[in-house]
């Protein structure tokens, strides 16, 4: 077979039938199970209509790679990654193409105890084991567990699987499991579910995974009386996102849960992408709350819980996480931005939370793993124990660090212009950071003090900016105005 396109550094992506088909996901199935040598694999899908026949063919090659195969059914990354520490079986891997356009998708993958596959650690060698099989094989193998015979790729992409799930589950190797309750009751360790004060939040699952998740913790609260309640926004899961994809990260997809939350009267707004590890938040005035104030809240939460504890953070803006963490008794410690390099550094410190600005969090109780559903429990058990709306509980630390938010910039060269911005500013930087891409701290003649990241894309010709200062927002946007007009030029 030809090169399989859809791998990446981290998983796999890539645009329906060209890049990525059941043909393909038997192949990394296959694959997958030998190269870990699995004889138990977990799998889940997201809600896409295609994510169903890939993770059937998917299931198909696990087995015949000599694993046999736990299907979770529809479910988030963040439930692969719970089930597969506790079931203990030696892989899980996830359907999904989180926020990428509907004809796209791809897969997350994980070996045992949840620890994050990339290319330096197996994903390249999976892809090599997978491209050598042969095609007339492969084939074979699906059309032998296809009762209708292999679908065409119009068919596929309308979400027609060529493997039956009945013939797998005759195969004795596949079986169909819920680890929810299991899940939401580790979900539910991380607070006082008793100690929540009354609160109205607004829930939108953009037509994606989340939803069954919301519903159930909803059913608990309401038998434990816990006086919780939720208005939910754009709910049910809908392979067709007549709402458009679930990426709450773009302005313009926050409006729906803006209005909500001014219209109920709500407490906070909570909206998430396809697969749910991601959950970004709005304060009860409608307000985007950026990631990046997110992480210092609940660095917060944490070291409220677990003196001295170290914590994790990624190097384009940290200012706000330093002084929290700094204050609080606890270790801050920087990391390469990307969920591989935080999850790595977590374990290799013994940290109990990570945080980027991009609204992945990370939590040890949680086999390093990014979250979607623990963040806005920790920000709604502050807000009960402290009495402040969400609002009161940023609008200081905003003030203290005002910061641009992440901002994206076509190029065509992204390494002349990144040595163009370095020669201009790096002799009077009072401080230079390496981690991730380039960081300059500043001292303006006046007093005031800023920094900012560059950091260019892995994938295309792209330059990220975030700039910060200490307490000045004048500055912080001068500084962002400077920078930009320079890196468009």
């Amino acid at each position: 077979m030809k090169e399989i396109t859809c791998f990446k550094a981290y998983d796999l992506r890539g645009e329906l039938v060209s890049q990525l088909s059941e043909n393909v996901a038997y192949r990394i199935g296959r694959a997958f199970a030998e190269y870990l040598n699995a004889k138990s694999v977990v799998v889940g899908s997201d809600v896409r209509h295609t994510s169903e026949p890939l993770k059937l063919s998917l299931s198909l090659g696990l087995i015949d790679g000599g694993a046999e195969v736990i299907d979770l059914g529809m479910a988030g990354t963040e439930e692969i990654y719970f089930a597969t520490k506790h079931l203990s079986v030696d892989g899980g891997i996830e359907v999904t193409a989180s926020h990428n356009p509907i004809n796209y998708n791809g897969m997350k993958l994980v070996k045992a105890g949840s620890v994050p596959i990339s290319g330096d650690s197996g994903l390249n060698a999976i892809k090599k084991l997978a491209e050598n099989y042969e095609d007339a094989d492969v084939l074979k193998r699906i059309k032998n567990f296809s009762p209708q015979g292999i679908v065409s790729d119009s068919e596929f992409t309308e979400g027609t699987a060529s493997v039956s799930a009945a013939a797998l589950l005759q195969s004795q190797k596949y079986q169909k499991q819920s680890c929810v309750n299991d899940y939401l009751l580790h979900l539910l360790e991380y607070v006082n579910a008793k100690q929540l004060k009354p609160l109205k939040l607004v829930v939108n699952a953009g037509n994606g995974a989340a939803g069954h998740i919301v519903d159930a913790i909803e059913q608990m609260f309401i038998s434990q009386n816990v006086p919780v309640s939720f208005i939910k926004v754009h709910h049910e899961a809908d392979g067709n996102f007549p709402n458009g994809i679930p990426n709450p990260l773009l302005p313009e997809n926050r409006s729906d849960t803006q209005r909500a939350v001014i219209e109920n009267k709500a407490d906070m707004g909570i909206a998430w992408d396809g697969d749910f590890d991601r959950c970004f938040l709005f304060d009860e005035t409608g307000n985007f709350i950026e990631g990046y104030y997110i992480v210092g809240l609940l660095a917060q939460a944490f070291l409220n819980k677990n003196k001295g504890a170290k914590i994790i953070y990624d190097p384009r803006v940290y200012w706000n996480t330093e002084d929290i963490v700094n204050d609080a008794g606890g270790h801050p410690i920087k990391s390469k931005t990307g969920h591989a390099f935080i999850k790595e550094r977590m374990r290799k410190e013994d940290a109990v939370y990570g945080g980027e600005m991009s609204a992945h969090h990370y939590f040890r109780d949680f086999a390093y793993c990014d979250s979607g559903m623990i963040p806005w429990l920790l920000v709604a058990e502050l807000i009960s124990s402290t009495g402040k709306p969400l609002s009161a509980l940023v609008s200081e630390r905003i003030e203290k660090h005002p910061s641009s938010g992440e901002i994206n910039f076509k190029v065509t060269d992204a390494n002349v212009t990144l040595d163009n911005i370095i020669a201009k500013y790096k002799p009077a930087a009072s401080k230079i950071d390496e981690t991730d891409g380039i960081g300059f701290e500043f001292r303006e003649p006046n007093g005031g003090e800023w920094r900012f990241n560059l950091r260019k894309s892995n994938t295309e010709p792209v330059i990220r900016l975030n700039v910060e200062s200490r307490g000045d927002m004048q500055l912080m946007m001068s500084k962002t105005e400077e920078l930009s007009n320079l890196i468009k030029e």
